[in-house]
């Protein structure tokens, strides 16, 4: 039936479908307001809509908007690694709520792709600032129920991880979305929990990448790679994924360029910024007390 509907309203129906799955909610002036369309077309729209699906939403006259049910299917198909990416980059091909829903994601790659439903509930409980139980699956500790409050999904250039605090270890750290299952969403979170409690993610360090000076015979060449000014490339990230960039980029972060093999071309010349910085294990070379990482 759905080739049969114009593509206008197709577009306005996979943005119901969109904002129920992602967001748990819709409001009709949030369709009317998005398409320019009036009040009977919008109407129109999600009658149309509870026709095709008719188990995937219910009216609440209190909130005065739409919710998702238990039951609910996507009528419209979202694949999870293009959806992550859209949010990322805010682009929107029409068939979604991208520059509506907003929330945190943290640049745009990965080689593995996330359950959809396991995204869709994530991303409700950070829209909703909402806690979540899901069934977690660790290196170190095997299968076994978490309460966490997540805040940002984060890309660490091979997977995608969600940013959250968890209550069993009382501290914020990276969960893999991948190993996530079973995802309830929850009451609101204590403030000690949310994002601005987040002392590794709120805490910018400086970086100093420069070219590696024992292995690369010509740095010009690595200076126009990365745009280096002076030799130097300056960055600054968050405490929280300075280890991800570093192990990206393989930047050697011993304290003498110690690291000799060719694929380290790049040097971090001022490792002690790292100091009192989790989750370091995965930086090349980097000597320190270590996190446990999950």
């Amino acid at each position: 039936m759905l080739d049969s509907i114009s593509f206008s309203q197709r577009q306005r129906l996979a943005y119901i479908d969109f904002c129920l799955l992602f967001k748990g909610a819709i409001h009709r002036q949030d369709l009317i307001n998005r398409f320019e369309v009036g009040l009977s077309a919008g109407s129109r729209d999600f009658t149309l809509y509870k026709e095709l699906a008719p188990d995937n939403l219910y009216y609440d006259p209190r909130e005065k908007r739409y919710f998702q049910t238990e039951g609910f299917s996507p009528l419209f198909e979202h694949d999870a690694k293009r959806t992550l990416v859209k949010l990322a980059n805010d682009i929107s091909d029409g068939f979604d709520a991208i520059g509506d829903l907003h929330f945190p994601v943290e640049s745009a790659s990965s080689l593995n792709t996330p359950d959809i439903f396991v995204v869709a509930k994530v991303v409700q409980a950070i829209v909703n600032n909402k806690a979540m139980s899901v069934i977690y699956t660790s290196l170190t500790s095997g299968s076994g129920a978490r309460e966490l409050v997540p805040h940002s999904i984060v890309d660490n250039g091979q997977r995608w991880h969600v940013r959250a605090f968890d209550r069993k270890s009382q501290s914020f750290r990276d969960f893999v979305l991948t190993r996530i299952s079973k995802v309830t969403v929850k009451s609101s979170p204590d403030e000690h929990e949310c994002i601005e409690r987040d002392d590794e993610w709120q805490r910018l360090i400086p970086l100093e990448i420069v070219p590696h000076p024992k292995n690369v015979q010509y740095p010009t060449a690595i200076e126009l790679d990365y745009a280096m000014r002076d030799g130097v490339l300056n960055l600054r990230v968050r405490a929280a994924m300075a280890g991800y960039l570093l192990r990206r980029w393989n930047v050697d972060c011993t304290k003498h360029a110690s690291l000799r093999t060719s694929e380290y071309q790049l040097w971090l010349r001022n490792t002690p910024m790292l100091a009192n910085t989790d989750n370091l294990a995965i930086a090349p070379g980097y000597v320190a007390e270590q996190v446990p990482y999950e």
